[in-house]
């Protein structure tokens, strides 16, 4: 009499198919739909690249050209994310690390901007800085919603790219407000002092990255077995 309730383990493996339903197909699917994203967002980036920076230099924006090198920034990042799909978690943590740094490139070219006009800051084209900056946030939009749903995937590298698009919609609605902030003071202030903001986001969005992967590091030396320093 106990053995009919012991083969009753062998009726929950027809219903077994409903747990594959969600199990499965994360590890399974993740990697293949990440590679997919990243190159994807990667494109979309590089596209709008070159939208943006012959605006922002036409207008002389601090902050949109700022915007502008961020978008080459995501080029590469998502680029480097597609390569380092298949490296062990020690090489996703240095690739980690090494995006960190990237992140850094638009915060150095805000600066860079930012001193050249600090002397005398003249206001963009409020016209073309806020058309610019709102399809700018329609494309960083998509990419960060695309990159949502698998920035877990990937470790620091996912966690990288998601940030960095999350942080450009942000930025993209910063620079709408502050060219009707512009539009009414007639300075170029605004846009010299968001070129500024930009930098702290991206040295924030950083230390968020080296932090996952340096994480990722200390798990990688600890699955080998190695000392920690």
């Amino acid at each position: 009499m106990p053995l009919p309730p012991d083969s009753g383990p062998t009726s929950p493996s027809p219903s077994r198919p409903e747990g594959p339903r969600s199990r499965p197909e994360g590890p399974r699917l993740l990697p293949s739909s990440l590679r997919r994203v990243v190159l994807t967002v990667a494109g979309l980036n590089f596209a709008w690249f070159w939208v943006e920076v012959a605006v922002a230099l036409g207008i002389g924006s601090v902050s949109l050209f700022a915007d502008s090198v961020d978008f080459l920034e995501d080029t590469a990042v998502n680029l480097l994310i597609a390569l380092a799909l298949g490296w062990g978690a020690r090489h996703r943590a240095i690739a980690g690390k090494t995006m960190a740094g990237i992140l850094l490139v638009p915060a150095a070219a805000a600066v860079w901007q930012a001193v050249t006009k600090w002397g005398d800051p003249t206001p963009p084209d409020v016209g073309w800085l806020v058309v610019t900056a709102g399809s700018a946030a329609l494309v960083n939009g998509l990419c960060a919603w695309l990159l949502a749903r698998v920035r877990h995937a990937g470790g620091s590298l996912s966690r990288a790219a998601y940030l960095s698009a999350r942080n450009d919609v942000l930025v993209n609605l910063a620079i709408i407000a502050m060219g009707a902030v512009t539009a009414l003071t007639g300075s170029g202030w605004p846009d010299l002092l968001l070129g500024l903001g930009i930098v702290a986001l991206g040295v924030h969005a950083a230390a968020e990255v080296w932090e996952v992967a340096s994480e990722e590091h200390l798990a990688a030396k600890a699955l080998a077995g190695d000392e920690f320093d």
